[in-house]
This record gives C-alpha cells, sequence and structure tokens, in this order.
C-alpha cells in the first residue's frame, strides 16, 4: 500500500474564461476541491488500487473534517494530528490550462510526531518536497523515511515546485537526496534544472523520473543509464492541477505491483491525461 505524507487542504479553483480584467468583474467558473499533494496522491492511489494512506496534520475546523471525509469515502486511511486551522490554495487556471498558485498551507507543516503503526502495510512510502520546507514537519517525515527504509519501503520523493527549490536552496536540495537516497524522484525538467539534477548527476537518488511538459519523459539511473518515453497530445485540457500528482501514483502503483518500467510510464500517463481535462486534482466530473 502507498503512503503519502503532507498536505491536506482546499483547492479553490478559479478557471478563467479569459483574461483578468483589473479593477472590475472577470467572468470565471470557480469549483472547490480537497487538495495538497500528498493528499492528491493517496487520492488517486486509493482509486487506483482499492486503498492507501495518508498521514499529515490537519486543521481541527469544519474543513479539515469535510476533507478528511472525502479522502475517506475514496478509500483513503488518513492518519496523523489535528490542530490549528486547514489551509486553502486559489488556483487560477487560464484558458490554456496554464496555473497560478496562491498559497496559505494552514497547520500542514505542523506534524510532530510519528506512529510506528502508520507504517503497517506500506510498501511506498511518497514524499513532496514541500512536507521537507519546514519544521517540524521535515523532522517527522525524515525520521519516517529512515524508519520505513529499515523495513524495505520505497521511497518516493517529489520535487514538487521551482519555487520552493529556489528557497530551500539547490546545495540543500542536493543534500537532502543525498541523505534520504529516494528509490524514485519525480519532478519537472525546471526542476531537475533548479536542483542541478542531470543524467551522471543524481545526487543519491536512484531513479529520477523528468516531465517536460509535451516534451519527451526521460527516466534516468545511476551508470548514466536513461530511457525515454513519447508523450501523447491531450485534447481539451482543462486544467492542470494534480496532474503530476496523479502521474506520481499512476507510477507508483504500477511500480508497486512489479510492473516493467514501460508499464509504470504508461499507467502513469493515462491517469494524468484523465485529470487534465477536469477541473482540480480529481477523477470526479461532479
Amino acid at each position: 500500500m502507498l503512503c503519502a505524507v503532507g498536505d491536506l487542504i482546499e483547492d479553490i479553483v478559479v478557471q478563467l474564461h479569459d483574461r483578468v480584467q483589473r479593477d472590475t468583474d472577470s467572468p470565471a467558473t470557480i469549483v472547490r476541491r480537497r487538495g495538497g499533494s500528498a493528499a492528491n496522491v493517496a487520492y488517486f492511489a486509493a482509486k487506483l488500487s482499492g486503498a492507501s494512506r495518508f498521514v499529515g496534520c490537519v486543521g481541527s475546523d469544519s474543513l479539515g473534517d469535510s476533507l478528511i471525509g472525502q479522502l475517506t469515502r475514496h478509500g483513503v486511511d488518513v492518519c496523523g494530528e489535528r490542530v490549528g486551522r486547514t489551509g486553502s490554495i486559489v488556483v487560477m487556471a487560464t484558458t490554456d490550462g496554464e496555473r497560478t498558485m496562491l498559497t496559505d498551507r494552514g497547520s500542514a507543516t505542523q506534524l510532530s510526531q510519528w506512529n510506528t503503526a502508520w507504517l503497517d502495510s506500506v510498501t511506498v512510502l511518497h514524499v513532496p518536497l514541500y512536507s521537507l520546507s519546514h519544521e517540524p514537519i521535515r523532522t517527522t517525515v525524515c525520521g519516517a523515511v529512515h524508519a520505513a527504509r529499515t523495513n524495505g519501503v520505497v521511497i518516493s520523493l517529489d520535487l514538487s515546485s521551482v519555487a520552493l527549490i529556489a528557497q530551500l536552496g539547490a546545495v540543500a536540495v542536493q543534500a537532502l537526496l543525498a541523505e534520504l537516497s529516494p528509490d524514485i524522484v519525480f519532478c519537472t525538467r525546471a526542476e531537475a534544472d533548479a536542483t542541478g539534477l542531470a543524467l551522471g548527476h543524481l545526487h543519491g537518488a536512484q531513479r529520477v523520473v523528468v516531465k517536460d511538459g509535451a516534451y519527451p519523459i526521460h527516466v534516468w539511473a545511476p551508470a548514466n543509464d536513461e530511457l525515454t518515453f513519447p508523450v501523447d497530445a491531450v485534447a481539451h485540457v482543462m486544467d492542470a492541477t494534480g496532474a503530476g500528482d496523479a502521474f506520481a501514483a499512476g507510477f507508483l502503483t504500477a511500480y508497486d505491483a512489479g510492473n516493467p518500467l514501460t508499464d509504470c510510464v504508461a499507467s502513469a500517463k493515462a491517469i494524468a491525461a484523465r485529470v487534465v481535462t477536469l477541473p482540480g486534482a480529481t477523477l470526479e466530473t461532479e
């Protein structure tokens, strides 16, 4: 079973019908969705495999209750702490599917305890870089990764955000990679460049999956091993929110089932292609 550690927050997705008009009305469709990178991965993994686990700190408020209920209904075992308030992200999606995110993580960084039972039945532990950006969640998650590794759990890390990498610094992110030695790292080409990741320079990662928009996906491994996979065009792209999380879930669930790398990438591409045709990080049409 996959376990993802990090944020469970609300996505307020603003789908613009045209460009923003300053100082007046701008027509848009606005929907509220469950969000947070780790929660998204857990949701998609549960949809694909039937079960997953999410661990995080969620606000002790009605919004947190609602978001936890949504995850639970889709087969996610929700664990962690309840303190403070639940965060929100305003996602502004333009007509070409590009996104701008205004982020308030609320209490999501306050995860300070780890229960060893949260690793029961876990075979893959997925960590977005967001979960390593602040204390106390960073120390908590690093401890969980080391505990998981001693149990033979596959460790996955998503580099998450160019802005976050710049905030932490490339050298610090490289040090995290060396310390955690993840089995799989997911990143965009821009995130790889910002971190200094390249074929032959994986900084402790065992395999790096590099997404590059409409350009081919590259998978790097030690000893200068590289595989390339084409990306199929998707018609009617509405919103890219959650596509990277869906890609990670699709890849990891196939990988955990023992499928070859080609099938892992195919599974990842297929679910990501479905997600971008819907508003928010979901597979539900309503």
